[in-house]
């Protein structure tokens, strides 16, 4: 919308408030050390900001400091200052500017981002996340569904499969925070994420399962690899799981009105 509250940037503030609780628990307990690790990579997406509003008049948006967070969050940790740059311009700009800014971009610029470090530099040494900041996720997902700008139903899709998943006794993942922060801040991203009521619940049960078979099948690999790699396929998958929405209700009403 471009007139009234609902604006983009009304989003982005509304989602920066809920998230608070992951991010504040995050940088108390791993102290300045995060406060200048989320400082550098707020720096390095505002500056692209700034350059795309001089080169093409887009305004930047306050959703950047959401892709900061992520990345200050779940880049490696021993990766120099060229290869984070180099990741973070990647996302931001491949993923998120390019396509006229966030609001119409079709991949989170975070999840595009870790996955670019991934794939690029496999062995880097990914970061842990303590428990309290999984615990945080909770209000975090609480506070932003009752906005309205993370989808109950995404969430309730990945509770029911992990639920499932319980009860058929397969085993939950190592460091469940991580996957609980992924699908905060990257899975549940209300632009790139399913828009259907079905899709919604199709968006969060397929994170889930494919949490669970890269935790179960993929070897060798970090929960954050895991996480984000499952993030960035379901992204992927989010418009085919609206088209699947669409096209069984379209089925269901000719099937009802004959």
């Amino acid at each position: 919308m471009i007139r009234g509250l609902w604006d983009r940037e009304t989003v982005a503030l509304m989602l920066l408030a809920a998230i608070l609780p992951v991010a504040v628990t995050w940088l108390v307990i791993e102290g300045p050390w995060a406060l200048a690790r989320l400082g550098f990579f707020l720096l390095v997406a505002g500056l692209w900001h700034v350059l795309w509003m001089l080169a093409r008049a887009q305004p930047p948006s306050f959703a950047g400091a959401l892709t900061a967070l992520a990345l200050a969050m779940l880049a490696p940790e021993d990766l120099g200052i060229f290869a984070l740059v180099l990741g973070t311009s990647f996302g931001v700009v491949m993923a998120e500017l390019a396509f006229g800014g966030w609001g119409r971009n079709i991949l989170n610029p975070a999840t595009v981002a870790l996955a670019f470090l991934g794939f690029s530099f496999p062995a880097s040494g990914w970061p842990g996340l303590a428990i309290p900041v999984g615990w945080a996720v909770i209000p975090a997902a609480l506070i932003g569904a009752a906005f309205g700008v993370i989808s109950a139903r995404l969430l309730l899709g990945a509770l029911a499969v992990m639920a499932l998943a319980a009860l058929a006794g397969i085993p939950f993942p190592d460091k469940l925070a991580i996957y609980g922060v992924v699908l905060v801040l990257l899975v549940a991203d209300p632009v790139t994420s399913a828009t259907t009521a079905l899709g919604r619940w199709l968006n969060g049960a397929l994170y889930a399962a494919l949490a669970l078979m890269f935790a179960a099948y993929w070897t060798g690999a970090h929960p954050v690899q895991l996480a984000v790699s499952a993030a960035l396929l379901t992204s992927l998958a989010a418009p085919l799981l609206d088209e699947i929405a669409i096209a069984l209700w379209l089925t269901l009403r000719r099937r009802r009105l004959g």
